[in-house]
């Protein structure tokens, strides 16, 4: 069970694997353990939680030290359902892929649809499954590199199980969260879900060209979301249409940018350093 919403464990099937390599869940702690359950006590709770996170964030730092080496610039892409977060990374992914280096790795439940959808944009994709678990977390993701290693000098795309709530709580090694709000949910997401607003770095509010027919302000959204995180960034843009998506390809070259020369860095202090030594 998830300490945060009680979602169950089972087996996390990472696509391509033979049955036997099937991954339990790293919340390894039983149903009398949920956080819910009767005679469990505050402390014990807090507790369980803490070792929880704990140990995902040493997966989260092993992936990103890997991601640093690539020079690979990771987003965790996370949202409810329907926000239209698959129709987008495909979408960007038609745009990018002949100058960067891509690669997706897909959660969900079941299923395998959105790797489908995305490998038949050439860009490869793999499927991890994660059962009855609502988030994707490090060590999946780990174990998923194994199979399809980050991009050299390029993005690699995660795109979470849909939910605006344990998400928020695991780190998966990436270089920031990016959170997709649609015009079809409501303005005020960012105050019901704070820690998913509050763990990203940016907001894409999509489906802009159904604003005509629907109740939504997005400057209403993003004030929401700035009283949760004042420094969130936010491009209101439609997948479908096009309008807006210039500004996020943008961002992401700038964070890929980035990237690539904070490892140049690296490897010029290193070089340093082995010249030092030398003499």
């Amino acid at each position: 069970m998830c300490t945060t919403c009680g979602c169950g464990s089972g087996d996390t099937r990472i696509e391509g694997e033979a049955p036997h390599e099937h991954h339990h869940h790293d919340d390894t702690h039983d149903h009398a353990q949920h956080s819910h359950a009767p005679g469990v006590s505050e402390a014990r709770r807090v507790a369980i939680e803490e070792d929880i996170l704990a140990s995902n964030n040493a997966y989260a730092a092993e992936n990103r030290r890997r991601f640093a080496a690539a020079a690979t610039l990771t987003l965790n892409l996370v949202s409810s359902p329907g926000s239209g977060k698959t129709t987008l990374l495909a979408r960007t992914l038609a745009e990018l892929k002949a100058d960067i280096t891509l690669a997706v790795i897909e959660g969900d439940q079941e299923t395998s649809f959105d790797a489908e959808r995305i490998r038949a944009t050439g860009v490869p994709a793999l499927q991890i499954n994660t059962g009855k678990g609502c988030h994707l977390d490090a060590h999946m993701v780990g174990h998923a590199l194994d199979r399809l290693p980050p991009p050299e000098g390029g993005i690699l795309f995660i795109e979470n199980v849909g939910n605006l709530v344990c998400p928020a709580a695991f780190d998966l090694g990436e270089a920031a969260k990016v959170v997709i709000l649609s015009v079809t949910e409501g303005v005020d997401k960012p105050l019901k879900y704070p820690d998913m607003f509050h763990a990203a770095r940016l907001m894409l509010i999509n489906k802009a060209d159904l604003l005509p027919y629907v109740d939504f302000d997005p400057e209403a959204a993003i004030a929401y979301a700035r009283r949760v995180n004042p420094d969130l960034q936010a491009i209101t843009l439609s997948a479908t249409t096009g309008e807006g998506v210039a500004d996020w390809l943008e961002w992401l070259q700038v964070r890929l940018a980035g990237v690539k020369n904070a490892r140049i860095r690296e490897l010029e202090t290193q070089l340093a350093a082995l010249k030092s030594g030398v003499r």
